[in-house]
């Protein structure tokens, strides 16, 4: 129930004017326990009284909780066991489609009295399907609309617009509209963060008058100046943070690294069998620049699958070699570290072998670390850490625990960085004797709107040629359900290539051993996912099947994140040399495996993976100078949304569109993920794919802000909302980035 005598503090928990009861609710269901946080609880649309909210939708919204406006259409009451039960049975319409409500027993009464035909009213509910039609059981509702004799107040009432707010099941939207209402009136005591100059220049309005026309607008014009204001507030506060974090950055001391003429990778570069692609060159210019700076480097590089990110940042650590330090290289799986410590050894040749008989007097040692190695393997790549003797490391986790320690680390490489916690990436950075050079490395391309929100406090390099001799890699979906013969086509091919003396990959989304998996990333199953009547196909059952059948004869084996680490290093070992034909895989094969001789790709169920998932997986194939192929195998109908990811997914080789689609359907919450809670729950209003130019914008005017005044001493307003956005879990987050 909510009191309207005692008006809150905006810091002021929601008990003393709402109730205990209701407070408890938006705490615990929304996450709001202040005026203010239920001041930024803005709503998600508007109905409007006059017209009809469409119903046209719903059917995509199976079995969740919604709020819909709408007229009745027609009640009746039916009888059923012989009299002794009721039903009502209530049509309600927006003019274009129908929806069907029903309340039993008791709670049949006061609805029949209430909701006649032609009033109009908010209802909400959970909906449901009955008899192939879809209803809302035992909704809430709240009717609209003045009595009939009080045609002044009905029409003025029809003109306004209703907010419909993220609600749950136990407080509908109308109940958080006059939670609102309760705390409204302290609107104008919330703390303006944008510069006077910076608001008024842009033609914002003033932060209270936001509140006031996001959550009571009088027009759409109010709604569009509310949230273009609010916008702003998110975007600003945030680029803010993280332009004083480059802003510290800047002033830290770090130990410049320059190559050394005629030295390590001069020695490497000139025994590169091809020549380095306009990109490549451009972004190690990048690299070499702010390496040979007395402030540590903070630079992200993104690249297309098979854009040769492996050997820029291989040459920026042989760069801090040849200037003294040491440089490590962090992989997220043993299968990554291992498979990147093959290829550096293998491209560095005698050079890697410094210090070894037939190594070269310029080389150095490259060790590996992983928590699987053998004692004794494992302490002398310890000593050569710490001597100083081993130059670059690759390794997994094992490189963080506190026994690891560097003669003098001067760069880390972080490969894959979404894998990462910022927790980790930061305590290896800890062990430099000064803040080590960074070097971030994805192989997923981001959109330079989130690059510029979750990777704000990094300069960006982007790496998008493909070096010469690769081929283009051709797409198919393969329908297994509709055209059976399609598939059987599928391994048709794959035998094809593998008499051609080419190799072949089969991914699964599962392993079959009816265990959660550590290495798959979860999909939440959809309501249009008509395979989920089934288990996702898995790599055991499905190698079997291959070996005994459309495969028989063929080397197959498998390849999975469960594998004891020395039998999935000894799989790649022989896969890598062709004594493996065909590898069947979970997506542990996902990023950084290099087998050039792969020309086809498999991907069983391939609905259930991700747009720039599946574009990492395709990347494994045409590797090298025989085109490349790749199969998305697929029992969804050909009209669902999610054969539609599959389309797109054939159309492009863009990855950085493929990445927008991605985000497009999956909203930001999923792309910026865990080490990015801080930011994405700091994100109401605005969106980081549509509102590019406002971030863009509010990037430089903090960046100017910031620089002026670093401390913000003049801008008492932007400190306390920095202070209030960024709790102390967010703060670290963004202090760590």
């Amino acid at each position: 129930m909510v009191c309207n005598e005692h008006v809150p503090a905006l810091d002021e928990d929601l008990k003393k004017t709402l109730g205990p009861a209701t407070a408890k609710v938006l705490a615990e269901q929304l996450g709001l326990h202040t005026a203010l946080d239920l001041l930024h609880h803005y709503p998600r649309r508007y109905a409007e009284r006059g017209e009809l909210t469409s119903l046209d939708g719903l059917a995509d919204q199976l079995d969740e909780h919604v709020t819909v406006v709408a007229q009745v259409a027609d009640a009746r009451v039916l009888t059923f066991n012989g009299g002794r039960g009721k039903r009502l049975e209530v049509t309600i319409t927006d003019g274009s489609g129908r929806l069907q409500l029903v309340f039993f027993g008791a709670g049949v009464h006061k609805p029949h009295k209430e909701l006649l035909p032609g009033r109009r009213a908010m209802f909400a509910g959970k909906v449901s399907l009955f008899n192939r039609k879809l209803q809302l059981a035992h909704p809430a509702y709240e009717p609209l609309g003045a009595d009939a004799g009080e045609s002044d107040a009905a029409a003025a009432f029809a003109g306004k617009l209703i907010p419909i707010y993220p609600a749950c099941k136990q407080l509908e939207s109308w109940k958080i509209a006059k939670a609102v209402d309760a705390v409204l009136p302290r609107a104008g005591e919330a703390v303006d963060p944008l510069p006077p100059a910076l608001r008024e220049g842009r033609g914002l309005v003033p932060l209270h008058e936001a509140l006031l026309k996001i959550h009571r607008p009088g027009t759409k014009a109010d709604v569009e100046d509310a949230r273009q204001r609010l916008k702003w507030d998110e975007a600003f506060v945030l680029q803010t943070a993280l332009a004083r974090r480059r802003h510290a950055d800047s002033q830290l001391p770090a130990v410049p690294r320059r190559p050394a003429p005629g030295g390590l990778l001069d020695a490497f570069d000139a025994k590169l069998p091809f020549t380095l692609t306009e990109g490549q060159q451009a972004v190690s210019r990048e690299i070499f620049d702010d390496l040979a700076t007395e402030h540590p480097m903070h630079r992200l590089l993104q690249g297309e699958v098979g854009s040769g990110k492996t050997l820029v940042a291989l040459r920026a650590m042989l760069a801090v070699v040849d200037g003294g330090g040491q440089a490590a290289m962090l992989a997220p799986t043993e299968v990554l570290a291992q498979q990147h410590h093959r290829s550096i050894t293998e491209m560095m040749g005698e050079l890697a072998e410094g210090g070894m008989l037939g190594g070269s007097e310029q080389g150095t040692k490259v060790v590996l670390l992983t928590g699987s190695m053998g004692a004794a393997a494992r302490r002398q790549a310890l000593l050569d850490l710490v001597t100083g003797e081993a130059g670059i490391v690759i390794g997994t986790h094992a490189l963080i625990e506190d026994k690891v320690q560097f003669h003098d680390l001067g760069l880390v490489v972080v490969d894959e960085q979404h894998r990462f916690g910022v927790e980790q990436r930061d305590a290896l950075r800890s062990k430099g004797k000064q803040p080590p050079h960074l070097l971030v490395m994805t192989a997923t391309p981001i959109p330079r709107t989130v690059a510029m929100t979750v990777f704000g406090d990094l300069e960006t390099s982007v790496l998008d040629q493909l070096p010469a001799g690769r081929s283009p890699i051709a797409t198919h979906v393969v329908p297994a359900k509709d055209k059976p013969h399609f598939l059987a086509r599928a391994w048709e091919r794959v035998r094809e290539e593998v008499e051609a003396g080419h190799q072949a990959y089969v991914v699964c989304p599962r392993i079959g051993d009816d265990v959660d998996q550590d290495d798959q990333r979860k999909k939440k199953p959809s309501p249009e996912d008509e395979s989920e009547k089934r288990p996702p196909l898995a790599v055991l059952e499905i190698a079997e099947q291959l070996s005994r059948g459309p495969l028989a004869g063929l080397s197959v084996e498998v390849l999975h994140g469960r594998m004891d680490p020395a039998d999935k290093d000894a799989v790649m070992r022989r896969f890598a040399v062709g004594e493996v034909q065909v590898l069947v895989a979970t997506t542990v094969i996902e990023v950084g495996v290099n087998v050039p001789n792969s020309t086809v790709m498999v991907i069983m169920d391939a609905d259930r993976f991700g747009v720039s998932q599946l574009h990492q997986l395709r990347g494994r194939v045409g590797r090298g100078s025989a085109p490349g192929l790749c199969l998305l195998v697929s029992e969804m109908h050909e009209a669902s949304p999610a054969r539609a990811r599959l389309a797109a997914v054939a159309a492009t080789l863009d990855g950085f569109e493929l990445s927008r689609i991605d985000l497009e359907q999956r909203r930001e919450g999923d792309v910026l993920g865990q080490a990015q809670s801080g930011v994405r729950s700091s994100l109401r209003m605005l969106a980081v794919i549509e509102d590019e130019e406002v971030i863009a914008q509010a990037r430089e005017e903090a960046t100017r802000v910031v620089a002026a005044d670093p401390e913000l001493e003049g801008l008492p307003g932007l400190r306390g909302a920095l202070e209030a956005l960024l709790d102390a879990e967010r703060e670290q987050y963004l202090e760590k980035g």
